[in-house]
């Protein structure tokens, strides 16, 4: 799914009304219905509703809104602010409907003191319609003063479409105390760019993306570097066995991890790339864990380094296809020495990870010798150490994909919407996932998916997009049996499987 621009998602509306065709007030009303739908799902008709208005479509689509929820039984009282040159013509209709319809309150206000609410009742909920989606400067004003005012009253509240006051990209220069601090955000057709970035999370809350009937085919041939990752898209990717493959279809996969303390790292890894289906897997670990990784993990074949306790290097990489080296390896001078070799020698797609990155991070002149394609696959912090640090998780975003561009890699920086930026400056944001999934060793089994999907023939770009929503959604199945609080890696590993029947295995 594309992530459009204000100006793509105002030319995929026109070209919805003039090709449905339909016209613009009952696109709108349909909208309506939408936002309306998912409300009357989500609360009860004890709810009250209070509704803050601005003047334009937004406005427009927040005065449906009010109308519907007042005939189906709700008590809602709208709030109109006049601070505008004029009102649009969808609006003025929205207006003279909700004039008509019984019950109906309406507010005009001047001042932002005029919103009078009784927060002592606890079934109260404010509905966001005042700007839309194509703020293109900060707010200022009695605007900016009635958003602070509804953010005073600290009750739950709903932006339709974007919470008003919040850019489509990037709010660097923007006031955070005028931008409407949504408990929900109802989106149409596609997520907001600005939605997908951690500094905004505390205005956006959680948003559900509704389906208003534009033409799918238009929003997908539009031209956008950004993209949300579908279950759709995914289950494109997902390859079917044939009825006489045999191991060695499905590749041989090498993973060089672990060290003193950290073997279990490597046995995460592993255990993961194996339940992606890799059709062998070799394991390049420190001797200390020879026991463990036998023991642990029975379905690997186990090399041991010529170190005790950490990796120095490996002699033969001649068999593998694909090769993933980073988890609990740490830092050592010799580690970095083996390393540096592996790159300069692998001519195999790579994921590197964790130690990996670490050791990169401090020697950056190795970057170009990355093979074209290699995955890298770092949380914020890693990233931070290769790139420097961000004053904004745009200013990361942007980084990001400048990173990709320069060394011909996909980056893949972790995260709630873990962001995959390939060498072509697309950035793929993902929508599985969740919290319980900030638990350490949760990389680790990410790893090796990736490097069980490479192994398998997967390409670089479809090992990172596939990998990446194969790793979330296996943890949204295992936070359903055991909660967030409660999760642990093993649990992503052991749900892989699921994963796979959910996709149309």
């Amino acid at each position: 799914m594309k992530i459009l621009t204000a100006e793509q998602i105002r030319a995929a509306d026109s070209y919805t009304i003039t090709h449905e065709p339909i016209v613009s007030i009952d696109l709108m009303e349909r909208a309506a219905e939408a936002c309306t739908n998912w409300i009357t799902d989500f609360f009860p008709t004890e709810t009250a509703f209070v509704i803050v208005c601005g003047m334009g479509n937004n406005g427009g689509d927040g005065l449906a809104i009010a109308r519907q929820l007042i005939t189906m039984g709700y008590t809602v009282e709208t709030h109109i602010i006049p601070f505008f040159s004029k009102a649009s013509e969808d609006f003025s209709v929205n207006k003279r409907r909700l004039e008509e319809t019984p019950k109906a309150v309406i507010k005009e206000i001047k001042e932002a003191d005029d919103i009078a609410i009784d927060i002592r009742d606890e079934n109260i909920v404010i509905i966001d319609a005042i700007l839309g989606s194509g703020l293109s400067k900060p707010v200022e004003g009695k605007l900016a003063e009635v958003i602070q005012k509804v953010n005073s009253l600290n009750l739950p509240a709903i932006a339709i479409d974007i919470p008003s006051g919040l850019a489509m990209d990037d709010n660097t220069s923007f006031d955070k105390k005028n931008i409407i601090r949504a408990s929900f955000t109802l989106t149409f057709e596609t997520p907001k760019l600005s939605f997908l970035f951690a500094d905004n999370a505390e205005f956006v809350g959680e948003f559900s993306i509704l389906d208003i009937g534009i033409d799918k085919q238009l929003l997908a041939e539009q031209p956008s570097s950004n993209n949300w990752v579908t279950e759709d898209m995914v289950a494109h990717m997902l390859k079917h066995r044939a009825r006489f493959s045999h191991k060695g279809t499905f590749g041989h996969a090498l993973l060089i991890a672990g060290g003193y303390g950290k073997i279990g790292a490597a046995v995460l890894c592993a255990k993961a790339c194996l339940r992606t289906g890799t059709g062998l897997l070799t394991t390049h670990i420190p001797k200390c864990g020879y026991e463990i990784m036998q023991t642990s993990v029975p379905e690997a074949m186990v090399m041991v380094d010529d170190d005790e306790k950490e990796f120095s290097g490996i002699k033969d990489i001649s068999n593998y296809n694909a090769i993933g080296i980073g988890p609990g390896i740490g830092t050592a001078e010799q580690t970095a020495k083996g390393l540096k070799i592996l790159i300069q020698q692998a001519s195999v797609n790579m994921v590197l990870d964790a130690d990996a990155l670490n050791i990169l991070s401090e020697n950056k002149t190795w970057l170009p010798f990355l093979k074209p394609g290699t995955i890298i696959t770092p949380h914020p912090g890693e990233f931070a150490r290769l790139v420097g640090k961000s004053d904004s998780a745009f200013e990361a975003y942007t980084k990001q994909r400048e990173f990709a561009i320069k060394y011909r890699i996909y980056v893949i920086l972790k995260g709630a919407f873990t962001a995959i930026a390939t060498p072509q400056g697309e950035v793929y944001f993902n929508s599985t996932g969740n919290p319980g999934m900030a638990t350490g060793g949760s990389g680790d089994t990410l790893t090796g998916i990736i490097l069980g999907l490479l192994a398998q023939g997967y390409s670089p770009k479809e090992a990172s997009i596939f990998g990446v929503y194969l790793h979330g959604l296996a943890g949204d199945i295992a936070a359903e049996e055991w909660g967030e609080n409660a999760l642990i890696a093993e649990d992503i590993t052991n749900n892989l499987g699921k994963a796979f029947q959910y996709l149309g295995e």
